[in-house]
């Protein structure tokens, strides 16, 4: 394999990893207009989104709580990395007040990455921050501080000292870019541990679909009821890049923007069809 063939294969596999199969099960029905209109007095933040009637949010690890604590916009419009809005305006129920950038990067895999990784930076846990490329590679945060970048070397990627060595919030998110060059759905499948069974499910876990096509969704916040019935919230980026949002339920308006564990194996939300058996964990 040349290496102008390893970089189209990998920016391919990235770059689709967040396509809808052209033949999708999703049989969900559509969701008028009229239903994407931001509310007069929108959520300030993931936590104040009303859990549903007879159920209440445990108090959770810090994971929970820093996810709970995420901003939401007063503009419910979700846009495009170019500044354009999404031409599908139907799937959200709330964005969050989080950057996309200017390039088409911050994808599905991507969003979570950046979730998982903006906590653990605000933590200080900086030894935790590292991703898998779809080759396999570790791309570490800890040695793009001491100076190393990830580039190609014998048709792979390597660590080579190249850069001085920092630790702020533009080195940060200069990392980020190049996990998100590099990673997606495949290799972030990969990172995780599945978890049997929706019952466990818990907040800042995904589901994924991993390949090409492919597409992850984070699990943003849980609730319960007495019975131990749980029902959660999702949130997704998507391409081409766009803002992270919170996902209506297309197949319960009324529990919306809540979800609950399906009757069958199927979880329907707007843009992609899961199974209850794609669910995992950090």
């Amino acid at each position: 394999m040349t290496t102008t063939a390893f970089i189209l294969g990998s920016l391919m596999a990235t770059l689709l990893s967040c396509r809808q199969p052209a033949t999708s099960n999703n049989t969900s029905p559509a969701i008028s207009a009229s239903t994407t209109a931001a509310t007069s007095h929108p959520p300030a933040n993931v936590a104040a989104i009303p859990a549903p009637p007879g159920y209440q949010r445990p108090q959770g690890n810090e994971f929970t709580g820093w996810l709970r604590k995420l901003p939401l916009k007063t503009n419910n419009t979700v846009y495009l990395f170019n500044g354009h809005p999404k031409r599908n305006q139907t799937a959200q129920f709330a964005v969050l007040d989080i950057s996309v950038g200017n390039k088409d990067l911050q994808q599905c895999a991507d969003a979570v990455i950046r979730l998982r990784a903006e906590f653990l930076y605000q933590q200080g846990a900086i030894d935790r921050i590292a991703f898998h490329a779809t080759d396999g590679t570790l791309l570490d945060y800890k040695s793009w501080t001491k100076g190393y970048r990830f580039k190609l070397h014998n048709n792979r990627l390597s660590k080579v000292m190249m850069a001085t060595p920092a630790d702020n919030r533009a080195s940060f998110l200069n990392y980020l870019e190049t996990v998100f060059s590099f990673a997606g759905t495949q290799s972030l499948a990969r990172d995780l541990s599945r978890i049997t069974g929706l019952q466990h499910i818990q907040p800042g876990d995904v589901f994924i679909k991993g390949g090409t096509p492919g597409h992850a969704v984070i699990v943003m916040d849980v609730a319960t009821d007495k019975n131990g019935h749980k029902a959660f919230l999702l949130a997704q980026s998507y391409m081409p890049a766009q803002d992270i949002h919170i996902l209506r339920n297309p197949n319960d308006p009324a529990l919306s923007p809540w979800y609950t564990a399906p009757n069958s194996e199927i979880l329907y939300t707007p843009e992609w069809t899961f199974y209850s058996n794609q669910l995992a964990r950090f």
